[in-house]
């Protein structure tokens, strides 16, 4: 994988609770000037779009615990779009999974999806979930017609890992995130099945290309 195969497959991100507009802008610059994509507040959506608009932008919903009314949820989902969002990442609601809600999960994502012309990726926060909770989040995800799931919000324990990328490839293209800050890291959530990672790092990990 060159340098410009390996860009086009990162999210270059910050979503920290400090974030400013001048760290947005900082990001912008170097996944423009790397070829990354990047991912970043949704409160931020349209300043990114004006001042970078050759970047794909990502932004969150529901973040970084999911447990926004469905409602809120979808109306975050449209209004992130129409500033300027070319992707979604919504974070599903661990606590109605957890207890075996998945008719729930699965229309809250369903709406979330219907309510936008752009892809919708599906945080599902694996640190804390079963392999078999796991399953249930993917599975839920694919037949709400999301265009992957992605593995973690970064915000709780534990992050990406090889063996929940592995799982998850079985139902949706992956995007690994959490804990993803080297090459070899990059490299071996790939080789895993991963089409993307969401990583603070971008750069050095591009950079690792010699």
């Amino acid at each position: 994988m060159n340098r410009e195969e390996l860009a086009a497959r990162i999210d270059h991100t910050v979503l920290g609770p400090e974030t400013t507009l001048a760290d947005v802008e900082t990001l912008l610059d170097e996944a423009s000037e790397h070829g990354m994509n990047a991912c970043l507040p949704p409160c931020y959506v349209s300043e990114a779009s004006a001042y970078a608009p050759d970047v794909t932008l990502a932004t969150v919903i529901g973040f970084p615990h999911g447990q926004n009314a469905p409602a809120a949820k979808e109306q975050e989902a449209e209004r992130a779009w129409g500033a300027g969002a070319d992707e979604l990442d919504v974070v599903i609601n661990v606590g109605r999974l957890r207890a075996g809600d998945d008719e729930a999960v699965q229309a809250e994502l369903e709406a979330v999806v219907a309510a936008v012309p752009v892809p919708v990726k599906v945080i599902i926060e694996t640190a804390l979930l079963t392999d078999a909770e796991k399953r249930r989040a993917c599975a839920a995800a694919r037949d709400a017609d999301a265009a992957m799931v992605k593995t973690s919000t970064g915000f709780a324990d534990g992050g990406a890992t090889v063996p929940d990328v592995e799982l998850m490839s079985e139902y949706l293209p992956v995007k690994a995130s959490g804990g993803v800050g080297s090459y070899e890291e990059a490299m071996a959530m790939f080789e895993a099945g991963a089409e993307r990672i969401g990583a603070s790092s971008g750069v050095a990990i591009i950079n690792s290309i010699v």
